[in-house]
């Protein structure tokens, strides 16, 4: 039989803590790539740009759980498949960091930018459904298409503006404004993904799995490690100066009179106008 669900079972504390989630890691995120756009030498980008994917993907996956902590089924226990709650973090950050590297080191070229945003929003979906479908309980979900469709072309979009902005945007309050918008765009995605599933549940059958609850606390030596990542991350902006205040460090070299190779403040200086389509 169809059951009725909720989104909000604790009120809005859940959907409020998911989208802070999603703009923390979002912004300590762009600060990351920021910092790795702006090293001379490529080899030296890759720490940073890693650095960069794992808070942004992370912040999008701590989101999506601690959205779901607040999901129930009327008539229905739910539990959760460990396996796939931590295949759906490892995919958060695996294609994050590919549309980062690709961004990070081709620039971002309407080609360039579309496939990274493409690979990347349609991962970021994959996430979202694996974790869904490590949701188990006694019933069965089903989908309505154009609201799953829906909610991959929001993560594509998102997606895409997220690496734009990882790579062009170098100050503070422009990459501010980036992580509120990508925050309400991924949490827009995760409860859009929601509103497309339809659930049935079958009366007195029992399943295997753990409680959002036990879950959450079974998580928390796997948690610590993104929050430290992202307390980390936070450390680094706020010691380094740069970064803090949006300094670029080929400005500072030409108001010192000495003229950087070309090459090399192409490689640094990506344009911060959105590209023509």
């Amino acid at each position: 039989m169809n059951s009725t669900v909720s989104q909000f079972n604790y009120g809005m504390i859940t959907p409020v803590v998911a989208f802070l989630m999603a703009c923390a890691g979002a912004a300590l995120g762009l600060r990351c790539t920021t910092r790795s756009v702006r090293m001379g030498a490529q080899g030296r980008r890759g720490p940073w740009l890693t650095l960069g994917a794992i808070c942004i993907g992370s912040g999008i996956w701590t989101m999506h759980f601690i959205a779901m902590i607040g999901f129930t089924i009327d008539g229905a226990s739910i539990r959760y498949d460990m396996a796939l709650t931590f295949l759906s973090l490892g995919v958060a950050v695996a294609v994050v960091l590919l549309g980062v590297f690709i961004v990070g080191y081709r620039g971002t070229s309407p080609l360039t930018l579309g496939v990274a945003g493409v690979v990347t929003g349609a991962g970021v979906a994959a996430m979202h459904y694996i974790g869904m479908y490590g949701m188990k309980f006694a019933g069965h979900m089903s989908f309505d298409p154009v609201t799953v469709g829906l909610s991959v072309l929001i993560a594509v979009t998102a997606a895409t503006a997220a690496l734009w902005a990882a790579v062009s945007l170098h100050t503070l309050a422009s990459a501010a404004a980036a992580s509120v918008i990508m925050g309400v765009a991924v949490t827009g995605m995760h409860y859009t993904g929601m509103a497309a599933m339809s659930v049935h549940v079958d009366a007195g059958s029992r399943v295997q799995g753990q409680s959002s609850m036990d879950l959450l606390f079974s998580l928390i030596p796997m948690v610590g490690g993104p929050i430290v990542v992202l307390v980390l991350a936070a450390v680094i902006v706020m010691f380094d100066p740069d970064m803090l205040v949006g300094n670029d460090p080929v400005q500072n070299i030409q108001g010192q009179g000495q003229e950087p190779e070309a090459a090399s403040v192409a490689d640094t200086r990506p344009t911060a106008s959105w590209p023509s389509l």
